[in-house]
C-alpha cells in the first residue's frame, strides 16, 4: 500500500511517497482534514507559510493520536523572503505557529516573490541567504530536511555552487500533460527528490477525454491514474483535498501503468488554460 511506502532523501530521511496538500484548506478546516488524513494512513502533511494554516495543521497533528516522529511536516519559507534575517525570523515563526519542537522538511517555497514570478530577476543573492539560514536551521536540528520549490536548473546551480547542505528536494508542478522532465532528470541526477503538487492538474485533467479514456481502461479514476503516473516517474504526487473519500481513493493506486501507456501519457497534449486557478503564477501560462 503506498500510504506505507517510503523515498530515502539524499541525507538519509525518510519521507512517505504520498503527501496530502493543504493548500486553500482554512486554518479552521485543516485541523480534521489532518485527523482525516492520519486516520486513513497518511503519514505526510504539506502546508506553507502562505497558506496561512500552520497553526490548524499543528493542532490537527498533535490531535490525530499518532506519535509526532510517526507524522512528517512539511512547510514552505515564504516565496516573499529573501534574506538571512528575514528567513531566520520566518522559520522560526513556523516552529511557534506549527507548535511543533522540529519540522521534518522546509523549503523556499518559489525562487522569486509570487508578485515577481517569471521576471528576469532570479533572486540569486536573495535565495542563497534563504538558504544559508535553512542550512542552519538544519544544522541546529529544528528542520530534518531542507529543500526548495519551482526551482529551475539555474535556480538549482545557484544554491549549489555556494552551499554546506545540498538541497534534498525540489517541489515543482508536473502533472499527465505537463512535466517537466529535463527538470526532473536533472534533480534525479542530483540526488534531489522531485515532489510533484497539482498532479491532477489543479483539476483540469478530468476534462481531458484521452486521460478519461486511459483511465477508464485501468478501471481507475483520473485522479488515481494522475498520482500513479507521478510515482511511476519516482515523483512524491502532493493531491490536495479535504475530502476524506478522495482522500482514501488518492492512496488507492497499487496498479501498473504499462510502459507503452506511460509513454502515451507523457505525450498528451499540454494544458494551457488551468481556468481559475490561472490567476495564480505558478498555472500562467505564456
Amino acid at each position: 500500500m503506498i500510504l506505507q511506502e517510503k523515498y530515502t532523501l539524499a541525507n538519509g530521511v525518510e519521507i512517505p511517497k504520498l503527501a496530502l496538500g493543504t493548500w486553500f484548506i482554512s486554518n479552521e478546516d485543516v485541523v480534521q482534514s489532518v485527523k482525516d488524513a492520519v486516520e486513513i494512513g497518511y503519514r505526510h502533511i504539506d502546508t506553507a507559510q502562505a497558506y496561512q494554516n500552520e497553526s490548524g495543521v499543528g493542532e490537527g497533528i498533535r490531535a490525530c493520536g499518532v506519535n509526532r516522529e510517526d507524522v512528517f511536516v512539511t512547510t514552505k519559507l515564504a516565496a516573499e523572503v529573501k534574506s538571512y534575517n528575514e528567513a531566520v525570523a520566518s522559520i522560526d515563526k513556523s516552529l511557534q505557529k506549527l507548535g511543533l519542537d522540529y519540522i521534518d522538511l522546509m523549503i523556499i517555497h518559489s525562487p522569486q516573490p509570487w508578485a515577481k514570478f517569471g521576471g528576469n530577476d532570479r533572486y540569486f543573492e536573495g535565495n542563497r541567504e534563504a538558504w544559508r539560514a535553512l542550512e542552519e536551521a538544519y544544522n541546529a536540528g529544528k528542520l530534518r530536511a531542507i529543500g526548495v520549490s519551482n526551482f529551475t536548473k539555474a535556480d538549482i546551480d545557484n544554491i549549489l555552487d555556494s552551499c554546506s547542505v545540498k538541497p534534498m528536494v525540489n517541489q515543482v508542478l508536473a502533472h499527465i500533460s505537463n512535466t517537466p522532465t529535463d527538470l526532473i532528470q536533472y534533480c534525479q541526477d542530483k540526488n534531489i527528490l522531485v515532489e510533484a503538487y497539482s498532479p491532477i492538474g489543479h483539476g483540469e485533467l478530468l476534462k481531458n477525454e484521452e486521460v478519461k479514456k486511459m483511465a477508464e481502461q485501468y478501471g481507475v479514476s483520473v485522479p488515481q491514474l494522475g498520482i500513479r503516473y507521478d510515482l511511476q516517474l519516482g515523483l512524491l504526487p502532493i493531491p490536495k483535498t479535504s475530502n476524506p473519500n478522495h482522500m482514501k481513493a488518492n492512496a488507492e493506486v497499487d496498479f501498473e501503468i504499462s510502459d507503452k501507456d506511460m509513454d502515451s501519457l507523457k505525450n498528451v497534449k499540454h494544458i494551457q488554460d488551468y481556468g481559475e486557478a490561472s490567476v495564480f503564477p505558478v498555472f500562467a501560462r505564456e
